[in-house]
């Protein structure tokens, strides 16, 4: 789903900006880069519209800890991204609600057997955020959010690995490495996406990895081989960075 925002005077102005070639871009030293992040939603004002307030903090911690700032390079991590805006974005648009659902579903199928979980992506991350709150409660007397930055890794990895069984808190057809294979594949998803979906914020993550976007052609590198892309990202939208 396309990013559905409020425009206000000085992002149209900014989005007129990023129309312009790359020649034109270089303006009073604003790079085209910065300006598609100034265009961007900042994080801390946003408002969600899929997720509650409790699980919105849940998304802004899990998606903190899945890709922290500060990694190999530098790169920066899921919130400099507005990875928890993609997510919000995608689960209140049809890639939450639109999927194949005719059972019947046969939960304790092996993997080779497709998608058997009797819910839509809505359904699995309100299920999941709400049991690993009430699990985390049980065990730290506080929600997953309020944890320190060792316990939040623990508890992710606890879900991953089942460790935490849904079962015993009262979702039989839902697994937590199920819940957690859906909210990592979304959020890596958030942080290399085109800009357009509402993650990857300035092409932040396309920068630090060196991917060229959607140039139309690489013809005249196909036969070179361990040499560089010079040339920065472009976007769906033609921004350049």
């Amino acid at each position: 789903m396309l990013l559905q925002k409020e425009t206000t005077r000085r992002k149209f102005l900014l989005g007129s900006l990023l129309a312009l070639p790359l020649s034109d871009m270089v303006f009073k030293g604003l790079t085209a880069a910065q300006a598609a992040e100034m265009a961007a939603p900042e994080l801390v004002d946003y408002k969600p519209i899929f997720f509650s307030a409790d699980e919105w903090q849940f998304i802004m911690a899990a998606c903190d800890r899945l890709i922290p700032a500060g990694g190999k390079g530098k790169a920066p991590g899921a919130l400099e991204t507005n990875v928890p805006i993609f997510i919000d974005q995608q689960m209140h648009g049809d890639i939450g609600d639109e999927i194949y659902m005719q059972g019947p579903f046969d939960v304790h199928a092996p993997a080779t057997m497709g998608y058997q979980i009797p819910f839509r992506p809505q359904q699995i991350y309100k299920t999941g955020i709400r049991l690993i709150d009430v699990w985390c409660q049980q065990q730290h007397q506080q929600p997953f959010h309020a944890l320190s930055t060792a316990d939040k890794d623990a508890v992710l990895t606890q879900v991953q690995k089942n460790d935490i069984n849904f079962a015993e808190l009262g979702e039989g057809s839902l697994k937590g490495s199920q819940f957690f294979s859906e909210l990592l594949s979304d959020t890596k998803h958030g942080y290399l996406s085109d800009p357009m979906y509402g993650g990857n914020k300035g092409m932040k993550a396309w920068i630090a990895i060196g991917f060229p976007g959607s140039r139309a052609s690489y013809t005249e590198w196909v036969k070179q081989h361990n040499v560089p892309y010079p040339l920065g990202p472009v976007s769906l939208l033609g921004q350049r960075a």
